[in-house]
């Protein structure tokens, strides 16, 4: 059952992601030495990028064992403007002095189905246990209903292709008529925690259709993430939240 949370402004809805955030640290550390998050691209996550950047109870994790990864690129490189990797980078990376091999970036400048398969390794490499099982994977949605770079009509939302075993896949999308890679359902749904940051009215008819319409992956891959064994969070403002049902 997801845990569904509707703030009246842009600020409280950060200040709660900020909080789960180092919710979610705090809980890991006390059970192991490293924390793994998977961080979203796009525009809606930035502001929680620049308040952990500077947040005083931030302040009080040990950020040297934290693990970040992203849970899709473009196929673009690291110093690009488009880059997933540079925009966290630059809002909350760097201002932490994050040590270098802490950072598990998406070659995005490599042939993509090259990248997919080297992300993967690399996943495999570091969490040594299937699936691999992130602690957090920070997640957006957009208007069209897609989720990480898993878009309407791609091959890894078609309900007749059987899902490859896989964690990580090089996808073409025609809209954008570019290669992303990103994670599969498989892994998102293998997270512990799994939290959705979702703002702005042009987004309310698709999450209207996401959380109360029929199960439609493919129309809306955003239903695909319903993790295992995990907790589902989705944090959401008043604009966007419109139209859900009292």
């Amino acid at each position: 059952m997801a845990d569904i949370r509707i703030f009246g402004s842009s600020q409280e809805l950060y200040q709660e992601a900020a909080r789960l955030f180092h919710q979610a640290a705090v809980k890991t550390f006390h059970q192991q030495s490293k924390f793994a998050v998977a961080l979203s691209g796009g525009s809606t996550p930035q502001p929680l990028y620049q308040r952990l950047a500077r947040d005083q109870q931030a302040d009080q994790l040990d950020w040297n064992k934290i693990h970040f990864f992203w849970g899709d690129e473009r196929t673009v490189g690291p110093d690009h403007p488009n880059s997933n990797f540079r925009s966290a980078y630059e809002a909350l990376l760097a201002s932490r002095g994050i040590p270098t091999e802490n950072l598990h970036r998406i070659r995005g400048e490599d042939f993509p189905k090259t990248a997919a398969r080297s992300y993967e390794k690399e996943l495999l490499d570091w969490f040594e246990e299937l699936p691999p099982r992130f602690d957090l994977i920070l997640l957006g949605m957009g208007a069209d209903g897609h989720t990480a770079s898993l878009f309407p009509g791609t091959s890894l939302v078609d309900p007749h292709r059987k899902e490859p075993f896989s964690w990580v896949e090089a996808v073409q999308v025609p809209k954008l008529d570019s290669w992303r890679i990103t994670f599969t359902p498989r892994l998102i749904n293998a997270a512990s925690q799994v939290i959705f940051l979702v703002k702005g009215a042009d987004k309310a008819p698709a999450l209207k259709a996401v959380l109360e319409g029929p199960y439609q992956p493919a129309v809306y891959p955003a239903q695909l993430v319903q993790p295992e064994n995990g907790k589902l969070t989705w944090l959401i403002d008043q604009e966007a939240a419109a139209e859900l049902s009292a």
